[in-house]
């Protein structure tokens, strides 16, 4: 399970961080991707980091603009996103998957589990 924090009201070309704490499992042992899903749209992978850190992969539509991390000894995961655009509001979600092949050069794929309840990001004109 997750717990998502840190979304809120922000204008265009601003910034906000949002993060995720894993509860009952540590954030290490397993690939980590944030989502975000738009009303009416289709949940979208935005990025993920994979067990050891190493490697990291982003949407096209974020890429250069947010910036994934995670910090052990909190147990949590971050996601910070500079230069908000209207187009970048949704609720924010993070998962947990089991093999860093899922964690792909245009960001997570494929089976994603323990997903919380998400964090609203507004973004204005």
């Amino acid at each position: 399970l997750f717990v998502e924090a840190g979304g809120g009201l922000v204008q265009h070309g601003g910034s906000l961080r949002v993060s995720c704490e894993a509860r009952g499992f540590t954030v290490d042992s397993y690939t980590i991707g944030w989502f975000r899903q738009a009303p009416g749209q289709a949940r979208e992978g935005v990025s993920c980091i994979t067990k050891s850190g190493a490697e990291t992969h982003y949407a096209d539509s974020v890429k250069g603009r947010f910036t994934i991390s995670r910090e052990n000894a909190a147990n949590t995961v971050f996601l910070q996103m500079n230069g908000l655009k209207p187009e970048d509001t949704a609720i924010y979600f993070c998962a947990a998957a089991h093999f860093d092949a899922y964690c792909l050069e245009g960001g997570p794929r494929y089976e994603y589990t323990s997903w919380g309840v998400g964090t609203q990001v507004t973004v204005s004109s």
